[in-house]
């Protein structure tokens, strides 16, 4: 989840919009990738459960 705005990562989805293909885990998705809501980095995201 982006601690910036509370966007939420779901590898099930992936974020294919942003490049992501489904399944594609997180420990995956580069460092370089950005949220699609707020342009956060890949830091400010947290894992959570849901």
């Amino acid at each position: 989840m982006c601690l910036i705005c509370g966007w939420v990562y779901d590898e099930a989805a992936g974020a294919p919009e942003e490049g992501i293909a489904p399944g594609t885990r997180w420990a995956d998705v580069p460092m370089n990738w950005t949220c699609p809501e707020c342009g956060a980095r890949k830091d400010d995201f947290e894992m959570t459960d849901i």
